[in-house]
């Protein structure tokens, strides 16, 4: 078996933190980049700053305590002697205090900017990323679950990037500065029921927040699949609709968003169990210590500052770690997040440029398969041997039955997939060879299914050239014979067509399709079932759009109506994904084979629908006079 007919590989194995991270780091410290760099920089010495501020706050508080105790209940000339000192360190207190959230507040400030721009880089290297995988990912992929993984991923960063940097690793750093103070300056005991304090309260908390991250992830999958089945069933309204199915999905839409309640149920009233063990660890502690520092007071070691210091430290302290199980629990979930976009980042392109490919050389549009071999899977192969060649601006119609592999040889010639056997050539060049870039530049399609961005009429038409100029774009409006319908709109070409354009019909959308093509000017056309799902009437018309765009280029035509192809150059019939019979509509339907069959059959079926027409013209009642 050839390399390429080995399937992809499975997806990547999720990494550890610690990998995503290392992920993350390049984004915060990007090349060439030296002013985000500088704001780097610039807000950690903020945060320095104001961590040092914040702990000089108690000491301030305290020691015009101190200034203040001694003092109390003298006379008034006294006490206004004195007062210069206590009034010069609540002063400093207030600064101190101003100067800590000022700090802070500047960081975030300097910081937002570096944030913002790796969050930017990420979703847009992630959504870039998207674009280059296979045809075969996309099929196999959910778009709201996908968008929702891009969606969460983007959020995790800004999350981990808040709390990490500037809420755990400095809560930690001033943990360790407060516990050497107060080690230093009263004694060890201090700082161990301190120390002990905290880690009995982390270790509490982690445990218990890993136990409850089973419900957070319930949550996470439930939402996704609730949110996966609201847009797909949103996306077919028209079927939900012709098959009264409303109930149904409400049914489905609902049952996932039961699974969702109860998930966050379990996760809020455990969370409410937390906070209670959360609370009380904190409580214990500060009696605690509270107890030693009334004792040390008692006895003279201690002054009323010093067990006023103890009391706002520890605070201090607990304060931010009231938060840490949220904190714990969104950073994991954050580094999940990350690490399912990151999992995306990593996904292996099926179809890539081989190392310095250039682009498809110029040329007049020949097109050639030689031997070509094909499947979609393993024990799946779809075409076997397929060989034919169409001459610069002539046209090959390739029909047969479904399942035939008609479709795949637009799919191969786009390189969607690449080919297991044998070679698809344009103007000489085998495509595996050049960018993929180039070779889809080269080639139009005008697909039976024509699906239009949720925007104007000017923007699908100029989609096939973006920033075509409106006079482009109003004359391939009229090459493809839509412009007197969009000038008999209110809103004109900014008339906005709706999700998949339903708002317009299916006549109306592959005209503005061919008027795509026809902007993007391609070497070579392909036109796959273009008009299958048209009416007789709407079809030919289009037909005639497609004979003037089709005109002086290399054309593939797809086909299941036979009346579409009679004027074609050459015609093959494919049948089990070989070429049974090859020739002109004349040759073929003269040898009485495959394709002479189907061509009865459907002049058969077109008669049958003709007379039925005319017989329900004769019984319609002649409408009386008067």
């Amino acid at each position: 078996m050839p390399d390429s007919m080995v399937p992809p590989s499975p997806p990547a194995a999720p990494r550890g933190t610690w990998q995503t991270l290392k992920s993350l780091a390049p984004y915060l410290w990007p090349k060439g980049e030296t002013g985000l760099r500088v704001r780097v920089v610039a807000a950690l010495a903020l945060l320095l700053a104001a961590k040092v501020a914040n702990i000089l706050v108690p000491m301030a508080y305290a020691r015009a305590v101190d200034a203040l105790t001694p003092h109390v209940g003298q006379g008034a000339a006294t006490a206004g002697a004195i007062m210069a000192v206590p009034v010069a360190l609540v002063v400093g207190y207030g600064l101190l205090r101003i100067a800590s959230s000022a700090f802070g507040e500047l960081r975030d400030a300097v910081f937002t900017k570096v944030q913002a721009r790796a969050g930017r880089r990420i979703a847009l290297q992630v959504f870039t990323h998207m674009h280059a995988l296979s045809l075969r990912f996309h099929l196999d992929r959910q778009t709201g679950g996908l968008s929702r993984v891009i969606e969460r991923g983007t959020r995790g960063i800004n999350f981990v990037l808040d709390f990490m940097l500037f809420n755990i690793i400095p809560t930690i750093v001033e943990i360790l500065l407060v516990a050497v103070i107060l080690w230093r300056m009263f004694s060890f005991s201090f700082a161990a029921v301190t120390l002990g304090t905290i880690a009995l309260y982390v270790a509490f908390t982690l445990v218990f927040t890993n136990w409850r991250l089973q419900f957070r992830r319930k949550m996470n999958e439930t939402d996704q699949e609730a949110n996966t089945r609201a847009i797909d069933s949103l996306l077919n309204y028209e079927t939900v609709k012709y098959f009264g199915n409303e109930r149904h999905e409400e049914r489905r839409y609902d049952a996932s968003l039961s699974r969702y309640e109860q998930s966050y149920i379990q996760s809020e009233v455990s969370l409410n169990w937390l906070n209670i063990g959360q609370a009380a660890i904190i409580a214990i502690g500060l009696t605690a210590v509270m107890l030693m520092a009334a004792q040390g007071v008692a006895r003279g070691t201690m002054t009323v500052g010093d067990f006023v210091l103890v009391n706002t430290y520890l605070i201090q302290l607990y304060l931010p770690l009231n938060f840490l199980g949220f904190v714990y629990r969104e950073m994991k979930q954050g580094l999940v997040d990350m690490e399912a976009m990151f999992t995306l980042m990593r996904e292996a392109r099926e179809v890539s440029d081989r190392p310095g490919a250039p682009a498809l050389p110029p040329g007049r549009g020949e097109v050639r398969f030689e031997d070509v071999r094909f499947g979609y899977g393993r024990n799946r192969e779809i075409l076997h041997g397929v060989s034919f060649t169409v001459p610069p601006g002539r046209m090959l119609a390739i029909v047969g039955p479904t399942g035939a592999g008609k479709s795949t040889i637009s799919r191969l010639m786009f390189r969607f997939y690449d080919v297991w056997d044998g070679r698809v050539m344009i103007d000489g060049a085998d495509i595996r060879d050049v960018t993929q870039e180039s070779v889809r530049a080269a080639i139009g399609v005008v697909p039976q299914d024509t699906v239009l961005f949720n925007d104007t009429i000017a923007y699908n038409i100029a989609y096939g050239r973006p920033g075509a100029s409106q006079e482009e774009i109003e004359q391939a409006a009229r090459l493809a014979q839509v412009h007197d319908f969009v000038m008999r709109l209110p809103e004109g070409y900014q008339t906005r067509v709706g999700e998949r354009g339903l708002k317009l019909s299916g006549g109306e959308k592959q005209r503005v399709a061919i008027a795509r093509t026809i902007l993007k000017d391609p070497r070579i056309l392909i036109l796959d079932e273009a008009t299958s799902a048209l009416d007789t009437r709407t079809e030919q018309e289009i037909q005639s759009a497609l004979r003037g765009v089709a005109r002086g280029r290399t054309t593939l035509v797809i086909a299941h109506r036979l009346s579409t192809v009679v004027e074609a150059d050459e015609i093959i019939v494919l049948a089990d994904g070989r070429i049974a019979e090859r020739g002109t509509h004349a040759q073929l339907v003269a040898a009485e084979g495959i394709y002479a069959g189907m061509w009865r059959r459907q002049a058969q079926a077109v008669a049958l629908a003709e007379a039925a027409a005319a017989t329900r013209e004769d019984a319609a009642p002649v409408p009386s006079p008067g």
